[in-house]
């Protein structure tokens, strides 16, 4: 009997957060067979300006979503080759919505986001009762520990908000494969060396494409 065929969700972002959540369930949500969408949703523009101007910032923002989408799908290859990815980068607003409808017309089994300050998930946690009816799917917000010296700006703390997301903290999933080096079998430890060899190549991908936007003039 053949297993069906999951469709897992990623939101792209240009955050470190984003990234990792998606080398986090790379590692413990993908199974063989299972299908990544990697999504973008880049601002609306504002309706000031010319119409060409407009529709030049259009396809700047597009672009440069597309190549962030494709620097995530850079990192799913190297971590497993034989993933079947997709990639969709639209236009949509900061509060969520967009995301939520094409999750639904998706038919996703999970949404894998980056939370951190500015996430669209304490919007809508603040907007609706609950989440994951919202998305009619399973919501995994993998989050690192802030510091009172890092964190810039307002932030929203999660006892004011109603959170019905799964919350994963990175902080407890570090030592927790930390350990697992030193306890775990052969199998084991060669996960979590994949799953370290997966974030060093993010790093390198990472750098050549910040020099790649920054000689091409993509920097916005």
């Amino acid at each position: 009997m053949e297993m069906e065929v999951r469709r897992i969700v990623v939101v792209v972002e240009e955050v470190e957060v984003a990234r990792t959540a998606m080398v986090w369930a790379l590692h413990n949500v993908l199974r063989y067979g299972d299908l990544v969408t990697l999504l973008h949703v880049f601002p609306a523009t504002t309706a000031a300006g010319s119409k060409s101007r407009n529709r030049k910032k259009l396809r700047l923002l597009r672009l440069k979503g597309f190549q962030l989408a494709l620097s995530f799908k850079d990192i799913c290859i190297h971590s497993f080759p034989n993933t079947k990815i997709e990639i969709v980068v639209t236009e949509g607003d900061e509060e969520g919505s967009r995301i939520t409808d094409l999750v639904r017309q998706i038919g996703a089994s999970t949404l894998v986001a980056g939370l951190h300050d500015q996430s669209f998930l304490y919007r809508l946690a603040m907007a609706h009762k609950n989440i994951g009816n919202n998305f009619n799917c399973k919501v995994l917000a993998v989050k690192q520990p802030t510091s009172p010296l890092t964190s810039s700006g307002p932030t929203l703390s999660d006892s004011s908000t109603s959170m019905d997301f799964s919350q994963i903290e990175i902080s407890s999933l570090s030592l927790f494969y930390s350990n697992l080096i030193c306890t775990g079998n052969s199998s084991t430890k060669n996960s979590v060396s994949s799953m370290s060899r997966s974030i060093s190549h993010y790093m390198e991908i990472k750098e050549k494409k910040k020099a790649m936007n920054k000689k091409a003039g993509l920097i916005l």
